[in-house]
């Protein structure tokens, strides 16, 4: 049994209680940012945006749990968390550009697209430990999403770009 508990609950460099903050942490964050979304009834909403941040978060805590593995310790062996920021970062790039559609003359989901792409950098940012960083950047989409998405900006339509033209 011994054996089970400590493959289960191993050592780690970062306390497990540490880690489930860091990941209630990404939850909390990549809901706010959903919510709005969900609000809108765009198609990532609350959870995909909770998604997005919590897997960026796990990514984050293994990139540091990784370089202090023991099986890792070799010279010979060479660990670079910086690579898994990268992967996150192209990762979610793509979850993003899926959401972006061109339809009947429109551009549409780049707001979603971006907000996923920021899910997940404020879940890198709780699982590597930068809260003030995570908290601060939530809030700040907020911001832009819930109070400046209440702001309509005049633009003409496609049809009224084209009707002074001629044929």
């Amino acid at each position: 049994m011994e054996q089970i508990t400590a493959e289960l609950f191993g050592k780690t460099e970062i306390p497990y209680p540490v880690m489930l903050l860091r990941m209630t942490g990404a939850i909390i964050v990549g809901a706010i940012i959903g919510a709005e979304r969900e609000y809108r009834d765009q198609a990532a909403g609350l959870r995909t945006h909770i998604l997005v941040a919590l897997a960026a978060c796990v990514f984050a805590l293994l990139s540091i749990e990784s370089v202090h593995m023991a099986g890792f310790a070799d010279e010979q062996v060479r660990i670079d968390p910086l690579r898994v920021i990268e992967a996150v970062t192209s990762g979610v790039a793509f979850l993003a550009a899926g959401m972006i559609v061109f339809s009947r003359g429109e551009v549409r989901g780049l707001t979603t697209g971006a907000g996923m792409w920021l899910a997940g950098a404020v879940g890198l940012a709780v699982g590597l430990g930068y809260w003030f960083v995570a908290v601060f950047a939530t809030l700040a989409c907020f911001i832009v999403l819930f109070i400046l998405g209440k702001i309509r900006f005049a633009k003409p339509s496609c049809h009224e770009k084209h009707a002074d033209k001629p044929e």
